[in-house]
């Protein structure tokens, strides 16, 4: 089974542009992408083997990782609220 991919420009290539602008001028939005890319590298590692973790610490990992996707979505919808 193919693993998928969490990246944010995969995940909402509609925003692709307002990610990089918010990276490079909103302090808030770069930290929360920097976890969400370092966690989303993690998950993906120990879905490949190439890591070992329990079930539980994966499943923690994922959580997060879901948690800073919808944080990181309502700052790019904000955007457009504003618009």
């Amino acid at each position: 089974m193919p693993i998928e991919k969490h990246d944010l420009a995969h995940e909402f290539p509609q925003y692709r542009e307002r990610i990089h602008e918010l990276k490079m001028n909103n302090q808030h939005f770069s930290n929360l992408f920097r976890e969400y890319h370092d966690i989303d590298h993690e998950v993906r590692r120990i879905e490949i083997g190439a890591e070992i973790s329990s079930d539980s610490y994966l499943e923690e990992r994922k959580k997060r990782r879901l948690l800073l996707k919808d944080e990181l979505y309502a700052l790019l919808r904000a955007g457009e609220e504003r618009a």
